[in-house]
């Protein structure tokens, strides 16, 4: 058996190169959704697994082709499904690098430029977004991670401070948590509390107004009845309006409960880089934590969760298990103490590739584009007898809904499914669906650096032709 021939002679790694920048020099001009079928990907990937294994160049080939068919262009600039950002070219580049380094970045000792590249770029992260230096930075794969690393802060805090140590003896016995959330809170909440024994159906919900922000006067009727530990969780950013929840208005009313403040930021917290928008996030500093995910509108490459809390203690103190093999290095910051996660990749090289890339004017412009895409989209389509724009574009999602003409015979919800299908299909754009207070709608959400104003005419005209295609179906 022949020996291994060492990577750094291998030619996979440029034949890798050439079909990643084959793939992204035509991302912007390429169908957006994916052409191929699942049966079809399994047909070309798929098969038994072979005994001897098959050369490495060829298989490598074999992914490639099918990913000219098999992926979602969701890295070019027509793509406005959910909330999905592009990765920037140099932090494509420095994923590439993070990739062949192969670090494990749990400790310092492990990979020192993991852990100070965390270190640095958590700084900035503070800078962009108005945060006190004192605060704790952890980096994580997810939002979702991002979002129950925060509440495993706030479970430690809020006990702790009624005499409980939860880490040590569980939840048997404890004091009950109260957990007040926004009734439009993204489900990624309710898999947090889930994951943290506190249930999904117990919570309370606090109503909110017509664009899904939290009622201050709801909240402050709840809170009067709430005796013992509780979590509030508001949100930056509704997925559907991108509405804000007033945090200026909303964060003394919880510290003179003694409550622990949660703002779900995934994408909306971005808003403090700008000068232009930052009053829509106004009093985010007050927070206990923030939860964002650098991949929507810091566009890196996937994996990127970050999670910030203004009690250290708190965050280290619902996390840190000893362990006999633990090397700590005198001085230096351990991730680990800081995410829940121990074997990760080196999360924070590419956020600090972007940072240092953008600088504070980059990031700002790219929110502030993205907006003005949005608002510059709901424009176009508002103009058309047929479209109704339904929230205020406050940030960068356009809600939209698609009506029949008179006498169509197809209800509202029924005709913007098959207007949403029909764009799907055709290709230029992809957006999603969603159902909001009782309706059917359209979701246009713009977080891609590289979307232009051409980009977002060019997709409204599409949208619009699809729209009145839609009006004659075929028999």
């Amino acid at each position: 058996m022949s020996a291994p021939k060492p990577i750094l002679d291998s030619p996979l790694l440029e034949q890798a190169a050439r079909h990643a920048k084959e793939y992204l020099d035509s991302i912007a001009d390429r169908h957006v959704g994916a052409r191929a079928t699942g049966d079809e990907l399994r047909g070309q990937l798929g098969g038994p697994l072979q005994e001897s294994g098959e050369d490495a160049s060829a298989v490598l080939q074999q992914l490639a082709h099918a990913g000219e068919r098999g992926t979602v262009a969701s890295q070019g600039p027509r793509y406005f499904g959910f909330v999905i950002g592009g990765s920037l070219p140099v932090t494509t580049a420095a994923d590439w690098l993070v990739s062949a380094w192969d670090q494990n970045a749990q400790m310092y000792i492990m990979s020192p430029i993991a852990a100070v590249s965390e270190e640095i770029a958590g700084g900035w992260l503070k800078e962009v977004l108005g945060l006190p230096a004192t605060w704790s930075v952890g980096f994580v794969t997810g939002c979702q991670m991002a979002n129950f690393t925060s509440l495993i802060a706030a479970r430690h805090h809020v006990l702790r401070n009624a005499g409980w140590d939860v880490e040590r003896d569980g939840l048997f016995g404890a004091p009950e948590i109260e957990a007040i959330v926004n009734d439009e809170a993204h489900r990624t909440i309710f898999t947090s509390l889930r994951m943290l024994g506190l249930g999904t159906e117990r919570v309370r919900r606090v109503k909110t107004d017509s664009q899904g922000r939290m009622r201050k006067d709801h909240l402050e009727e709840l809170l009067r009845t709430v005796k013992g530990p509780s979590i509030v969780c508001a949100q930056v950013g509704n997925v559907n309006t991108g509405a804000v929840d007033p945090i200026r208005e909303i964060a003394p009313l919880v510290h003179q409960r003694g409550a622990w403040l949660h703002v779900d930021g995934a994408f909306g917290v971005w808003a403090a880089a700008s000068e232009g928008l930052r009053h829509l996030v106004a009093g985010i500093e007050q927070a206990d934590s923030i939860a964002t995910d650098c991949h929507k509108w810091l566009n890196v490459p996937y994996d990127s969760g970050i999670v910030l809390t203004a009690h250290p203690e708190s965050h280290q103190g619902g996390l840190m298990v000893p362990a006999h093999y633990i090397q700590t290095t005198p001085g230096e910051r351990d991730p680990r103490a800081f995410t829940p996660d121990e074997s990760r990749r080196a999360h924070g090289i590419t956020v600090y590739a972007a940072l240092r890339t953008l600088g504070r004017r980059g990031v700002s412009e790219i929110v502030e584009r993205c907006c003005a895409c949005a608002r510059r989209m709901a424009e176009k389509l508002r103009s058309h007898a047929q479209v109704r724009v339904l929230n205020e574009v406050v940030l960068n999602q356009v809600l939209v809904q698609f009506v029949p003409l008179p006498g169509d015979g197809r209800d509202e919800g029924v005709f913007t499914q098959q207007v949403i299908a029909g764009i799907q299909k055709e290709g230029t754009c992809w957006l999603g669906g969603t159902q909001w207070q009782g309706r059917t709608a359209a979701r246009i959400s713009v977080s891609n650096w590289s979307t232009t104003e051409k980009d977002i005419d060019r997709s409204a005209a599409a949208i619009l032709s699809v729209l009145e295609q839609a009006n004659s179906p075929a028999k």
